[in-house]
Order: structure tokens, then C-alpha cells, then sequence
């Protein structure tokens, strides 16, 4: 069975944050949880949505995004302490959303532990329904970010 490959264009990544691996998000196996790891990015994605002034809730007009998936592939493991650098940009983008991707990074010996990429769409919650991504957040994304259409 073929396994995920992750790989992304590097002129892509644009913002980095980083997050310490707290005691409390090792799991069984000695090292950092699957499920805290979905935590993490879900915290590095939020960060870099507020750098781009993309606020995560909804908009008076009942709009906001929304994550349609998720795919992580682990490099390495990384263990209680560890400071972690999240390199995140946008590609794919379409008329109503596109991915996010993630490149995770631990600091001191520079050790790949983790690729990632979330899909997301704009959705208007009164309407139920999928809208193009509003004008607004069009301006805020990063110029690099490519496009599809």
C-alpha cells in the first residue's frame, strides 16, 4: 500500500511559531502523542490566521471557515521539553478555501518530526452552505500563496 508523501514547495512557508512540548502530551510510547500533535498544529494554524488578521469565528454575516481535512506524515519523534518550530504557509488556494501547510521542526538539532496539510473552506453557517472566500480575508493572505484559478 503507498504510504502519504507530504512535500512542499519551500518559497511557500511565509510565518513560524514555536510550541514546547509540555509532560502532559507524551503518550504511552514515551514520545508526543498523535492526537496532541492534530493540538498543535490546530494552535500554529490559529496563530498564523490571526497574523494574517483572519479571525477564526464567525463574521457578522454568519461566515468562517472551516477545516475540511487533515494529513500528517511523522519524521521523528520528539519528546517532553522540546521546543518545536511550525514553518506554515497556503497553497492550493481556490474560489472558496484551499490548504494550509505545516513543516515541524524541533529546535537545537533542526530534526523533521512531522509534515502536515489542512484543507479549509469558507462556509456561511446561517445558509448552510459553502461561499468564496470573502474579500477581505482575499487581501489578507500572503502573496505567495499560489492560486488555482
Amino acid at each position: 500500500m503507498a504510504r502519504l508523501q507530504l512535500e512542499f514547495p519551500e518559497h511557500l512557508y511565509c510565518y513560524e511559531t514555536v510550541l514546547t512540548v509540555r509532560t502532559t502530551d507524551i503518550n504511552g510510547g514515551g514520545h508526543l502523542g498523535n492526537d496532541t500533535m492534530i493540538s498543535m498544529i490546530s494552535e500554529a494554524r490559529a496563530r498564523y490566521l490571526y497574523e494574517c488578521h483572519i479571525t477564526e469565528g464567525v463574521d457578522a454575516d454568519g461566515i468562517g471557515y472551516v477545516a475540511t481535512d487533515l494529513a500528517t506524515t511523522y519524521r521523528a519523534e520528539a519528546f517532553a521539553r522540546d521546543k518545536l518550530r511550525f514553518e506554515i504557509g497556503m497553497m492550493d488556494l481556490n474560489k472558496y478555501g484551499g490548504d494550509i501547510i505545516f513543516r515541524v521542526t524541533r529546535i537545537g538539532d533542526d530534526t523533521l518530526i512531522a509534515m502536515a496539510k489542512s484543507g479549509f473552506v469558507f462556509f456561511n453557517y446561517r445558509e448552510r452552505k459553502v461561499v468564496p472566500i470573502p474579500e477581505n480575508v482575499r487581501k489578507a493572505l500572503p502573496p505567495q500563496a499560489n492560486w488555482l484559478g
